[in-house]
Protein backbone atom coordinates (compact mmCIF):
# COMPACT_ATOMS: atom_id res chain seq x y z
CA UNK A 1 0.00 0.00 0.00
CA UNK A 2 1.29 3.55 -0.86
CA UNK A 3 2.00 5.67 1.88
CA UNK A 4 0.67 9.14 3.11
CA UNK A 5 3.86 10.85 2.65
CA UNK A 6 3.50 9.68 -0.87
CA UNK A 7 0.20 10.80 -2.13
CA UNK A 8 0.79 13.97 0.09
CA UNK A 9 3.77 14.52 -2.25
CA UNK A 10 1.78 14.29 -5.26
CA UNK A 11 -1.04 15.94 -4.76
CA UNK A 12 1.12 18.95 -3.40
CA UNK A 13 2.51 18.82 -6.87
CA UNK A 14 -0.93 18.76 -9.11
CA UNK A 15 -2.74 21.05 -6.78
CA UNK A 16 -2.92 23.87 -9.38
CA UNK A 17 -4.62 21.31 -11.39
CA UNK A 18 -7.47 20.99 -8.93
CA UNK A 19 -11.46 22.28 -9.44
CA UNK A 20 -12.65 24.07 -6.71
CA UNK A 21 -15.17 21.65 -4.26
CA UNK A 22 -18.00 23.72 -3.88
CA UNK A 23 -18.61 27.25 -6.09
CA UNK A 24 -16.34 29.50 -4.82
CA UNK A 25 -14.45 33.01 -6.43
CA UNK A 26 -11.56 33.66 -4.46
CA UNK A 27 -11.68 37.45 -5.53
CA UNK A 28 -14.59 38.18 -3.33
CA UNK A 29 -16.01 35.04 -0.81
CA UNK A 30 -14.41 34.50 2.37
CA UNK A 31 -14.25 31.74 4.40
CA UNK A 32 -14.78 31.42 8.05
CA UNK A 33 -12.24 29.05 10.10
CA UNK A 34 -14.98 26.80 12.50
CA UNK A 35 -13.63 25.31 15.79
CA UNK A 36 -15.87 22.32 17.34
CA UNK A 37 -12.96 21.37 19.95
CA UNK A 38 -13.93 22.00 23.46
CA UNK A 39 -12.06 25.76 23.13
CA UNK A 40 -15.22 26.32 21.51
CA UNK A 41 -17.38 27.63 24.42
CA UNK A 42 -20.21 29.22 22.35
CA UNK A 43 -21.63 25.81 21.10
CA UNK A 44 -23.80 24.86 24.38
CA UNK A 45 -25.40 21.25 24.71
CA UNK A 46 -28.80 23.24 24.26
CA UNK A 47 -27.51 24.27 20.54
CA UNK A 48 -25.60 21.03 19.79
CA UNK A 49 -29.38 18.68 20.57
CA UNK A 50 -31.12 20.52 18.39
CA UNK A 51 -30.16 20.75 14.76
CA UNK A 52 -32.56 23.90 13.43
CA UNK A 53 -30.79 25.62 16.45
CA UNK A 54 -27.18 24.31 15.42
CA UNK A 55 -28.22 25.03 11.90
CA UNK A 56 -29.23 29.16 12.85
CA UNK A 57 -25.70 28.92 15.13
CA UNK A 58 -23.49 28.32 11.96
CA UNK A 59 -25.45 30.57 9.60
CA UNK A 60 -25.32 33.48 12.30
CA UNK A 61 -21.16 32.64 12.43
CA UNK A 62 -20.83 33.36 8.70
CA UNK A 63 -23.39 36.09 8.25
CA UNK A 64 -21.38 38.20 10.76
CA UNK A 65 -18.12 37.31 9.27
CA UNK A 66 -19.63 38.12 5.62
CA UNK A 67 -18.72 34.41 4.69
CA UNK A 68 -19.90 32.57 2.39
CA UNK A 69 -18.50 29.25 3.81
CA UNK A 70 -17.03 28.17 7.25
CA UNK A 71 -14.29 25.55 6.61
CA UNK A 72 -12.00 23.29 8.61
CA UNK A 73 -11.96 20.35 11.05
CA UNK A 74 -8.90 17.99 10.02
CA UNK A 75 -7.22 15.96 12.93
CA UNK A 76 -9.83 18.03 15.07
CA UNK A 77 -10.23 16.30 18.43
CA UNK A 78 -14.32 17.24 18.51
CA UNK A 79 -16.91 17.27 21.35
CA UNK A 80 -19.54 18.22 18.73
CA UNK A 81 -19.90 14.43 18.26
CA UNK A 82 -20.92 14.02 21.88
CA UNK A 83 -24.72 14.89 20.15
CA UNK A 84 -24.80 11.46 18.45
CA UNK A 85 -24.26 7.95 19.80
CA UNK A 86 -23.59 7.21 16.65
CA UNK A 87 -19.64 8.24 18.18
CA UNK A 88 -19.99 5.90 21.45
CA UNK A 89 -18.48 2.52 22.03
CA UNK A 90 -20.90 0.10 22.29
CA UNK A 91 -19.23 -1.16 25.26
CA UNK A 92 -19.08 2.24 27.11
CA UNK A 93 -15.59 2.51 26.55
CA UNK A 94 -13.48 5.31 24.09
CA UNK A 95 -16.16 7.66 21.82
CA UNK A 96 -15.10 8.41 18.65
CA UNK A 97 -13.86 12.16 18.60
CA UNK A 98 -10.90 13.02 16.10
CA UNK A 99 -12.22 14.07 12.87
CA UNK A 100 -10.45 12.29 9.74
CA UNK A 101 -11.95 15.26 6.75
CA UNK A 102 -12.65 19.00 6.41
CA UNK A 103 -15.75 20.14 6.55
CA UNK A 104 -17.21 23.24 4.12
CA UNK A 105 -20.49 24.55 5.80
CA UNK A 106 -22.96 26.50 3.28
CA UNK A 107 -26.45 26.46 1.90
CA UNK A 108 -28.60 24.07 1.29
CA UNK A 109 -28.49 22.36 -2.31
CA UNK A 110 -24.75 23.85 -2.79
CA UNK A 111 -23.46 21.84 -5.79
CA UNK A 112 -20.39 19.51 -4.71
CA UNK A 113 -17.66 19.38 -8.25
CA UNK A 114 -15.47 16.92 -8.63
CA UNK A 115 -12.03 18.43 -7.88
CA UNK A 116 -10.55 15.91 -10.32
CA UNK A 117 -11.41 13.13 -12.62
CA UNK A 118 -12.49 10.01 -11.10
CA UNK A 119 -14.75 7.36 -11.03
CA UNK A 120 -17.49 5.98 -8.79
CA UNK A 121 -16.45 3.52 -6.93
CA UNK A 122 -19.31 3.80 -4.29
CA UNK A 123 -22.66 5.51 -2.97
CA UNK A 124 -25.27 4.98 0.31
CA UNK A 125 -27.82 6.58 2.59
CA UNK A 126 -25.93 6.08 5.95
CA UNK A 127 -29.13 7.34 7.50
CA UNK A 128 -28.25 7.08 11.20
CA UNK A 129 -28.47 10.27 13.55
CA UNK A 130 -25.17 12.23 13.27
CA UNK A 131 -23.92 9.58 10.04
CA UNK A 132 -23.20 10.89 7.13
CA UNK A 133 -26.28 10.59 5.36
CA UNK A 134 -26.43 10.26 1.58
CA UNK A 135 -22.60 9.60 0.56
CA UNK A 136 -20.86 9.28 -2.62
CA UNK A 137 -17.14 7.64 -2.71
CA UNK A 138 -14.66 8.54 -6.00
CA UNK A 139 -11.26 6.73 -7.11
CA UNK A 140 -8.88 8.32 -8.39
CA UNK A 141 -5.80 7.75 -10.09
CA UNK A 142 -2.31 10.35 -10.56
CA UNK A 143 0.55 9.23 -11.22
CA UNK A 144 0.10 5.76 -11.02
CA UNK A 145 -1.28 6.11 -7.73
CA UNK A 146 -4.90 5.02 -6.70
CA UNK A 147 -6.86 6.87 -3.49
CA UNK A 148 -9.99 8.00 -3.08
CA UNK A 149 -12.50 10.40 -1.85
CA UNK A 150 -15.47 10.78 -0.20
CA UNK A 151 -18.36 13.59 0.01
CA UNK A 152 -20.82 12.49 2.86
CA UNK A 153 -23.91 14.78 3.98
CA UNK A 154 -25.57 15.31 0.77
CA UNK A 155 -28.93 15.40 -0.87
CA UNK A 156 -30.94 11.87 -1.36
CA UNK A 157 -31.24 13.32 -5.08
CA UNK A 158 -27.12 13.20 -5.17
CA UNK A 159 -27.65 9.21 -5.53
CA UNK A 160 -30.01 8.83 -8.30
CA UNK A 161 -28.92 7.77 -11.57
CA UNK A 162 -25.49 6.66 -10.05
CA UNK A 163 -23.68 3.40 -11.28
CA UNK A 164 -20.61 2.15 -9.82
CA UNK A 165 -17.59 2.17 -12.02
CA UNK A 166 -18.92 5.53 -13.69
CA UNK A 167 -16.78 8.39 -14.97
CA UNK A 168 -16.97 11.70 -13.13
CA UNK A 169 -14.88 14.48 -14.64
CA UNK A 170 -13.02 17.23 -12.89
CA UNK A 171 -15.33 20.15 -13.09
CA UNK A 172 -18.49 18.26 -13.12
CA UNK A 173 -21.30 18.62 -10.48
CA UNK A 174 -21.17 15.41 -8.48
CA UNK A 175 -24.01 16.18 -5.94
CA UNK A 176 -25.05 18.89 -3.58
CA UNK A 177 -25.68 19.67 0.27
CA UNK A 178 -28.52 17.79 1.52
CA UNK A 179 -30.82 19.03 4.42
CA UNK A 180 -30.72 17.66 7.93
CA UNK A 181 -33.30 15.04 6.93
CA UNK A 182 -31.04 13.45 4.53
CA UNK A 183 -27.70 14.54 5.56
CA UNK A 184 -27.57 12.48 9.04
CA UNK A 185 -29.27 15.12 10.91
CA UNK A 186 -26.50 18.00 10.70
CA UNK A 187 -26.60 21.74 9.44
CA UNK A 188 -26.06 21.66 5.76
CA UNK A 189 -21.88 20.95 4.67
CA UNK A 190 -19.81 18.76 3.03
CA UNK A 191 -17.20 16.40 4.64
CA UNK A 192 -14.74 15.76 2.11
CA UNK A 193 -12.42 12.98 2.90
CA UNK A 194 -9.22 11.29 1.07
CA UNK A 195 -8.58 7.91 2.11
CA UNK A 196 -6.05 5.79 0.41
CA UNK A 197 -7.20 2.16 1.23
CA UNK A 198 -10.58 1.62 1.09
CA UNK A 199 -10.05 -2.18 3.75
CA UNK A 200 -13.18 -3.34 1.83
CA UNK A 201 -15.58 -0.96 2.45
CA UNK A 202 -18.24 0.52 0.09
CA UNK A 203 -20.33 3.22 0.51
CA UNK A 204 -19.29 4.14 3.86
CA UNK A 205 -15.54 4.68 5.58
CA UNK A 206 -15.49 6.22 9.14
CA UNK A 207 -15.20 10.00 9.20
CA UNK A 208 -14.45 9.96 13.11
CA UNK A 209 -12.20 8.07 14.87
CA UNK A 210 -10.73 7.09 18.17
CA UNK A 211 -8.20 9.24 19.58
CA UNK A 212 -6.03 6.21 20.50
CA UNK A 213 -6.23 5.21 16.89
CA UNK A 214 -5.17 8.71 15.59
CA UNK A 215 -1.86 7.54 14.15
CA UNK A 216 -3.35 4.37 12.33
CA UNK A 217 -6.49 6.26 10.71
CA UNK A 218 -4.59 9.87 9.77
CA UNK A 219 -1.93 7.29 7.95
CA UNK A 220 -4.55 6.23 6.16
CA UNK A 221 -6.43 9.46 5.19
CA UNK A 222 -4.20 12.38 4.58
CA UNK A 223 -5.12 16.10 4.97
CA UNK A 224 -8.13 17.04 1.84
CA UNK A 225 -7.14 20.40 2.52
CA UNK A 226 -4.57 19.54 -0.08
CA UNK A 227 -7.35 19.39 -2.27
CA UNK A 228 -8.51 22.91 -1.43
CA UNK A 229 -5.81 25.24 -2.24
CA UNK A 230 -8.29 27.37 -4.88
CA UNK A 231 -9.98 27.87 -2.20
CA UNK A 232 -7.45 29.40 -0.08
Amino acid sequence: MIKKNQLSTILQKHQHEFHTVVPFDAQKDKLLLLDFTENNNDLTDDILSDTNKFSDHINNKLKVANCKYGIGGYAEHRTVYSRSKHFDSPSGEEPRRLHLGVDIWGAVNTPVIAPLNGIIHSFAFNNNYGDYGATIILTHNVEGITFHTLYGHLSLNSLKNLQEGHLVKKGEVLAEFGMQFENGHWPPHLHLQVIIDMQGKKGDYPGVCKFSEKEIYLANCPDPGLLLTSMK
